[in-house]
């Protein structure tokens, strides 16, 4: 029998949610799908919430990289070894939906056009519907899409033939323009709509978050919030909004995202950052 998802959770540190978000990934599998366990570091609590799950008969592999490799080489490893028609990742800190899956294979399965489908981890707050209704089609199977060419790297559904066909993730190369470059070559990609929620934990405003204080966020910092300079809980919070807007207003010319356009972006983030202010997304 075929397999249909085979689902990364690559776990550093990350004790305080495990609890939450492996069991409920685990709770939504299907019988056909399966998880693949990648472990960064040596951080005792962690490797000791992961070692009831290492013989759990929906876990398929576990790795223990003793360096903090973060993200590309355990995706990378994931969709060069996995056999199943679709690959996914959810992030340690994030909660899935249940039904999340069958409701993506479904819109794959009427729509071969599409790239990769994401879940929406924003609150229902930073929903800008003046903005998202400009980019929210409806396809075959009556399912609907809100296109954007990038999702972010946790809880979306991808065919691994798409991550075959393109080489997987380069060096240097971020999942958010794997998805670009995906686009560029014609698939669609997009938040399914009405959005399908995912828990991000690691989100002050979420009920199960660890990230109450500054000091909660200097022990935890995000890799995307120390990409941007960010220090405070406020300027997290406040990033976490600019990113659901941009999401939502973000053009769909591949072209915006590569040669100058992108260098000024990247400039005027770095300026930002040496004046000690948050780079807005």
């Amino acid at each position: 029998m075929s397999h249909r998802a085979d689902i990364l959770m690559i776990t550093y540190r990350s004790a305080g949610y495990l609890h939450l978000s492996l069991p409920r990934l685990l709770e939504t599998l299907g019988e056909r799908d399966r998880v693949w366990l990648w472990h960064n570091g040596d951080d005792e609590a962690t490797l000791e919430a992961l070692r009831p799950f290492r013989s759990d008969p929906r876990v398929h592999r576990y790795h223990h990289s003793r360096e903090n490799v973060r993200l590309r080489e355990p995706t990378n490893w994931l969709w060069q070894e996995s056999t199943a028609r679709f690959v996914s990742k959810v992030d340690d800190d994030c909660r899935v939906a249940p039904g999340w899956l069958d409701t993506f294979t479904a819109a794959h399965d009427a729509n071969p056009e599409l790239g990769v489908v994401g879940s929406w981890r924003h609150p229902d707050s930073d929903y800008l519907p003046e903005l998202a209704q400009r980019k929210t089609v409806t396809l075959a199977g009556g399912h609907r899409l809100m296109r954007n060419l990038w999702v972010q790297g946790s809880g979306y559904l991808m065919p691994r033939a798409l991550a075959v066909q393109h080489g997987g993730i380069r060096e240097g190369e971020a999942f958010t323009s794997f998805c670009i470059r995906l686009a560029q070559a014609g698939a669609l990609n997009g938040f399914y709509y009405p959005f399908v929620p995912e828990d991000h934990m690691d989100d002050p405003r979420s009920p199960h978050t660890l990230i109450r204080t500054d000091a909660d966020l200097r022990d935890r910092m995000p890799l995307s919030a120390a990409a941007n300079g960010v220090e405070t809980v406020a300027d997290w919070t406040a990033q976490l909004e600019r990113s659901a807007r941009v999401l939502q207003a973000a053009s769909l010319d591949p072209r915006a995202y590569v040669g100058w356009r992108r260098k000024v972006s990247s400039a005027r983030k770095r300026v930002a950052r040496l004046a000690g202010r948050p780079a807005k997304w």
